[in-house]
């Protein structure tokens, strides 16, 4: 199962309550692309898809959809702020290998 650290529920908190809409939850998504093959993508979602895999997160809901459910699957999500960036770390243990920015992957 995908889990965010304290560090990151209290960063997507902060997006939560600065959004001008309702918000349904918080969507994680894996998708093609990027330097080393797979892309990960997080956006605030007003509405849950029917088909969604939804997993409770304190005060929200982090929402996944089929396709990206096994790909993070054992994933932490982790939210970084220092001096040189601050932003959302993501740490697979089933990723083969990874790009140097940290946001792709690829796995087997």
């Amino acid at each position: 199962m995908l889990t965010l650290t304290e560090s990151a529920r209290a960063a997507v908190q902060k997006f939560i309550d600065g959004s001008e809409t309702a918000v349904a939850g918080l969507r994680v998504i894996v998708t093609g692309g990027d330097c080393s093959g797979m892309q990960y993508g997080m956006r605030l979602e007003e509405a849950v898809v029917e088909t969604d895999e939804v997993i409770e997160c304190g005060a929200f809901n982090v929402l996944v959809d089929p396709s990206s459910a096994e790909m993070l699957k054992d994933v932490t999500v982790d939210y970084v702020d220092t001096m040189e960036s601050s932003g959302f770390k993501f740490e697979n243990p089933n990723a083969t290998a990874s790009c140097g920015c940290g946001n792709s992957f690829s796995c087997g």
